[in-house]
């Protein structure tokens, strides 16, 4: 059985790394290319598992039944279409899983924990929400026993986790054991498209849309709320040196994530991110504990909360109060979106769900030459930033103008840095 691959979709094929990242363009041809993977792998190795992820389920069922029925018809032993899965024969006389799932079959209920993998696909990876913590600590530990693999198919959206798997291959630190590598395709290596179509849609779509999806270029997301937010710039490697208070934001969430954002504000008014609790799954009472253990100067949590926010000071926590409405959410952005223009507010490099929610964090209605000053963001993502922004909203604007500042010479240790001063990372 034999399948003519073209050259961009050989080179990906014939390639033998254990992690592979593939950024292409659209209708490059990468789903005809994972239904020919997973069988091959499937029929290759005893009893194999071999899961596929897509944005949603029915994404799953719509991109990739149909084209993996085809390929594993000549050794399909059951094609079950409610659970999404098939068994093929393999090579060693046995039988082997290929199953479909949705993402939110990981974000949600933790899905894939205490089975063993021989290699996950995930497609239109770009599009998956708190894809680091569904990835680490749910995934990548279905891998150890057989030494497994992943592939990472996806087009560009914005700079978030996508555009940092893409990047491993040359993080000496990610690839120190060089299992990683990426791929960079447009729509134009796809040599049974028709390119003069791809320049109609050049045509009749923005630069950085088309670039984006036809040519797989990182780009920001339009519509961004937070477009002064820059790694260079806000992304840094080490704290501060000297703290005034250490500041809590709360966003309570069991479906959606509860986050915590450990804010450090130091004597030049700069607000210091230096750590994130981001968890789903969560109750009430979990959160609240988590909260009180921190022991945080001050407190900023949801207002729609009230029973939750009984029990934070109940346990002795200084709860301070934050607005409520639309109003105090525009005003609450507003006070970010200065913070970042003055470079107030850092964020420590290992805070990754902060970092890539302040670059995909976007409003719904998204056109050109659009005047978002009014609106209200799309909900997705907005966790860890909610949190933020309570901070933000009540703290910063309370303390403008306001700020303390330290007599360098008389109150600093002998070799201490000024502070406010932490080391960027690009």
């Amino acid at each position: 059985m034999q399948f003519a691959l073209h050259a961009a979709q050989k080179q990906i094929a014939q390639d033998r790394h254990r992690f592979r990242v593939i950024n292409a363009g659209r209708r490059f041809g990468k789903s005809t290319l994972v239904a020919w993977e997973m069988f091959a792998i499937a029929i290759s190795a005893p009893d194999a598992r071999v899961p596929y992820y897509a944005p949603t389920r029915d994404d799953a069922r719509d991109i990739m039944w149909g084209p993996l029925k085809k390929v594993c018809e000549p050794l399909m032993i059951d094609a079950n279409e409610s659970r999404l899965e098939i068994r093929v024969r393999n090579n060693f006389g046995g039988e082997s899983l290929i199953v479909l799932y949705g993402w939110e079959a990981v974000q949600e209920r933790g899905k894939g924990v205490g089975v063993k993998n021989n290699h996950i696909f995930f497609d239109e990876v770009s599009k998956y929400r708190e894809f680091f913590q569904g990835w680490e600590e749910v995934l990548l530990p279905t891998l150890i026993d057989l030494k497994g693999g992943a592939t990472f198919i996806s087009t560009p959206n914005g700079m978030n986790h996508f555009h940092d798997l893409y990047n491993y291959e040359h993080d000496p630190e990610m690839n120190a054991a060089a299992e990683w590598k990426s791929f960079h395709f447009t729509s134009y290596d796809n040599p049974f498209l028709d390119p003069g179509e791809i320049e109609k849609k050049k045509l009749s779509t923005t630069e950085d849309r088309f670039a984006q999806e036809y040519l797989a270029d990182f780009r920001k997301m339009e519509g961004l709320v937070y477009k002064e937010f820059d790694r260079k710039v806000h992304v840094v490697g080490e704290g501060p040196d000297m703290v005034v208070e250490t500041l809590g934001g709360v966003d309570f969430g069991f479906t959606h994530p509860a986050a915590v954002p450990t804010i450090r504000k130091d004597y030049d008014g700069v607000y210091w991110i230096t750590d994130e609790w981001f968890h789903t799954g969560k109750t009430e009472d979990e959160v609240v504990d988590y909260v009180a253990s921190q022991k945080f100067n001050k407190v900023f949590p949801d207002p729609e909360n009230a029973s939750a926010i009984e029990a934070l000071r109940r346990k002795g926590v200084n709860v301070r109060e934050v607005r409520k409405g639309k109003g105090s959410v525009v005003s609450g952005i507003n006070m970010v979106h200065e913070l970042l223009k003055q470079g107030r507010l850092k964020v420590l490099a290992h805070c990754r769900h902060t970092i890539e929610a302040f670059e995909v964090y976007h409003y719904a209605e998204i056109s050109k030459g659009r005047d978002y000053s009014n609106e209200l963001p799309d909900h997705e993502c907005s966790d860890i930033l909610d949190a933020i922004r309570y901070v933000m909203m009540t703290d910063a604007a309370g303390s403008a103008g306001d700020v303390p500042k330290v007599h360098y010479g008389s109150q600093r240790k002998p070799g201490m840095s000024r502070p406010g001063r932490g080391r960027s990372v690009v």
